[in-house]
């Protein structure tokens, strides 16, 4: 039996009060199940072995939860409205939503305060830290709909929102559930360098070409076959979501703490490779690009200098190769080198092929196979 009854109108009066948009779906699942057992099945999760755990427990709140009646979502814009321009000098790019404070201290606290008013003292709230299908649920709540891009997309903000859930054994009145709005637009599917997202497999990603994957979650050596198609995004990627036509609704969120920190924006990606661990540590604290730790931020500032294409960066790269404690960061620096080529990059690259890490002098191998021969400088081809 539900421990209690919630109305739709009482829901987003009390969601309000924290600027959340909210919906509710009733807790048994829908297609969302099938439809991610097929997701699984097909590798397209990648090394997010997580997401193997007990898929049926994922898809069905009830499991959770015993006695789960409802699954309430929510939703917070984190749109902050046009960037500055970058400088003239290689900068990287960071995505919308990680250029502010983390959102999940933010949002589940908000969460949390809206799941105490459901007088169900068992009730479980989430942001991305629970075994919720968070999008399908948000179109089942009303939300918005599932793009072909795999994100949520609203009519009010466009792509640029989080989302949250509360599984909860209250009874609150369902949403009705948002139908698709994408149509005939491919634009999201068009953008893709790396088609994570392919035009006969939309609503689909494959994770093992998503540039956000491999920069964020992935956390070995970028396949050298995807670095080239990575461009200078340094911490995810928003192509898909940027082109989507939804967002010229989109007004700058209110939440001061998503607000972009000066040092993300642009930042320029010789000065980045010269960070160190206090650095990092100090930058990047309350950010969820702390996610990625250093190693994998430099990994990916690496892969941005070399398509970058700017050869004045050649020193930074090769002192990075020459003196950097982390073997994937040097591994991916050599690549860079070899991209950007010139005598000095070689000088490096023969410098380093005794390298002590044998991962490190694979890499220092092929870039100095891609070089042209000795004597020949062939300009270097930004991605």
């Amino acid at each position: 039996m539900p421990v209690g009854f919630v109305s739709l109108q009482e829901l987003r009066e009390r969601a309000q009060e924290f600027g959340l948009d909210v919906g509710s779906s009733s807790a048994p699942p829908g297609p969302e199940k099938e439809r991610l057992v097929q997701w699984l099945d097909a590798g397209n999760h990648a090394e997010m072995r997580w997401l193997e755990r007990d898929p049926a427990r994922r898809a069905d709140p009830r499991i959770v939860l015993e006695g789960a009646r409802s699954v309430v979502s929510v939703g917070l814009n984190y749109f902050q409205g046009d960037l500055p321009d970058p400088a003239d000098r290689p900068t990287g790019l960071i995505a919308r939503y990680a250029l502010g404070d983390d959102y999940h201290d933010l949002l589940l606290t908000k969460v949390r305060s809206l799941a105490e008013s459901l007088g169900d003292d068992l009730a479980r709230p989430y942001v991305d830290t629970g075994p919720v299908l968070e999008k399908p649920r948000a179109q089942r709540a009303g939300l918005g709909w599932v793009g072909k891009h795999t994100n949520c997309v609203s009519r009010s903000h466009g792509s640029w929102w989080f989302l949250g859930d509360i599984i909860t054994r209250t009874e609150v009145e369902p949403s009705e559930p948002h139908v698709d709005r994408c149509g005939t637009c491919t634009r999201c599917l068009d953008v893709c360098p790396t088609k994570a997202i392919r035009a006969d497999q939309p609503y689909r990603l494959d994770s093992r070409l998503c540039i956000s994957y491999l920069t964020i979650e992935h956390r070995g050596p970028i396949p050298r076959e995807l670095r080239p198609l990575i461009g200078t995004w340094i911490y995810g990627c928003d192509l898909c979501l940027d082109v989507c036509p939804w967002n010229r609704f989109a007004e700058p969120t209110r939440e001061e703490r998503f607000r972009p920190r000066p040092e993300l924006v642009h930042p320029p990606l010789e000065d980045l490779l010269g960070w160190d661990q206090a650095t990092f540590s100090r930058v990047m604290k309350g950010s969820p690009i702390k996610r990625t730790k250093r190693r994998g931020l430099l990994r990916n500032v690496c892969v941005a200098l070399g398509n970058a294409g700017d050869r004045g960066v050649v020193s930074a790269l090769a002192t990075c190769l020459a003196t950097e404690h982390e073997p994937l960061v040097r591994g991916h620096a050599a690549w860079a080198l070899g991209v950007l080529g010139g005598a000095e990059a070689r000088r490096s690259l023969d410098s380093a092929r005794n390298d002590e890490d044998a991962y490190v002098r694979s890499e220092v191998e092929a870039a100095l196979d891609q070089l042209p021969g000795p004597g020949v400088e062939a300009a270097p081809q930004p991605a």
